[in-house]
């Protein structure tokens, strides 16, 4: 499991003729694997983006799916941790979800 670790203030900066946003000191002393990475940045709205810094010791690539999926889970706790608006399962929700779900069936052999 991974936990994820206290955000870090990012400051915007030019870098040649470019624009682009200076990380703290204290971020690379944490993970130096980041150093020296790539990367992207993705816009999610108009005042929140996800920035994806991949080292380069990465061997192998990962399946698109399975990264936005991870990257989203990432948002999407950081939010709920941020708003203090995390509520717990309880076995009425759980309850729910199974009526819900009843009798569906799942086709094991789907193409696409």
């Amino acid at each position: 499991m991974y936990i994820m670790s206290n955000p870090y203030k990012i400051r915007s900066a030019k870098i040649g003729n470019n624009g682009g946003f200076r990380l703290p000191g204290e971020f690379y002393r944490e993970y130096p694997q980041f150093a020296n990475a790539s990367g992207w940045i993705e816009v999610l709205s108009p005042d929140t983006a996800i920035i994806k810094i991949i080292p380069e010791s990465v061997d192998e690539p990962e399946e698109d799916d399975s990264l936005m999926m991870r990257l989203f889970l990432d948002f999407a706790t950081t939010e709920a941790l941020k708003n203090n608006n995390l509520q717990p399962y309880t076995t009425e929700m759980s309850d729910a979800a199974h009526k819900l779900i009843e009798g569906v069936e799942l086709d094991d052999d789907l193409s696409d």
